[in-house]
């Protein structure tokens, strides 16, 4: 395991520990709403910080760009990209499907990548040219060649619903032409079943980075493909994003095509090679 990816997964495991430990008495953590449907708990902002100051020590000199803390240093060459918990409103109903999402981006690069499920103790990992790795196994995507015979995750909006009727509409296509679409609450984990072959694809709009991140380069390196609603570049800053194996993806693709509207549509970036942070 590379050095730099080590200390990423003792990060997301110290996470993990503060938010199991939590599990085990839901109803007496203090919960605030950042906005409608949008929930922290005092267990996000612990394990933010529990992250923070561990990659913090070994990487002084590194950003961080967190959900909860939000940023610091995004301009340094290298930054973490982190979601403490993905899943909150899971992690508050007691349902077990949520994770820790732990990125780095070095020079507009994704490089590192852990997304951790405490709950099963799965450990998802990769770091660029490397692989990706489930609990130290190598994992790939899956080899189906047809929608019609995959079964695709996805995300219902819950925060803003401009584009719900849009969504709606990709999602009645979708299960038409797919053998079935799962929505089981943390987008990190999907992508990450994408990355095993668990889920054949997936696609959700209006993302965040922290969410999206980690999953992505898992993604990738096991040998699928990832972005946006035209199969371009931009997903990571528009939060609009399909993945899955290359012959599933580009029959995503098709099937959200009709659908698109201009604010769903690629929109150049400022340079070809960066990322907004």
């Amino acid at each position: 395991m590379h050095p730099i990816l080590t200390n990423a997964v003792k990060a997301a495991r110290r996470a993990g520990s503060i938010i199991t430990r939590a599990s085990q008495d839901v109803g007496a953590l203090k919960v605030r709403s950042k906005t409608y449907n949008d929930f922290v708990t005092e267990v996000d902002q612990a394990a933010e910080r529990a992250i923070i100051e561990t990659l913090q020590d070994a990487y002084p000199d590194h950003g961080f760009l967190g959900e909860e803390s939000g940023h610091d240093r995004t301009d340094a060459e290298n930054v973490w990209i982190i979601d403490p918990l993905d899943g909150t409103t899971n992690f508050l109903h007691g349902f077990p499907q949520y994770s820790i999402s732990i990125a780095l981006m070095q020079q507009g690069v994704l490089t590192q990548a852990v997304v951790y499920d405490p709950n099963r103790n799965d450990l998802f990992t990769a770091t660029r040219g490397r692989g990706a790795y489930l609990n130290d196994k190598r994992i790939r995507v899956s080899n189906r060649a047809k929608l019609q015979e995959s079964m695709i995750g996805t995300g219902f909006p819950f925060r803003d619903f401009a584009h719900l009727d849009t969504y709606l509409a990709m999602f009645k296509d979708m299960v038409k032409k797919s053998s079935g679409v799962r929505r089981p609450g943390s987008a990190a984990l999907d992508l990450a079943y994408v990355a095993a072959g668990w889920f054949d694809g997936f696609w959700e709009i209006g993302l965040s980075k922290w969410d999206i991140a980690a999953g992505a380069l898992l993604i990738q390196e096991a040998g699928g493909i990832v972005g946006d609603f035209e199969g371009n570049e931009e997903w990571i800053n528009s939060g609009n994003i399909v993945a899955g194996n290359p012959k599933v993806f580009a029959q995503i693709l098709q099937t959200l095509a009709p659908h698109l509207t201009d604010g769903l549509k690629t929109k150049p970036a400022a340079k070809a090679d960066s990322v907004e942070l």
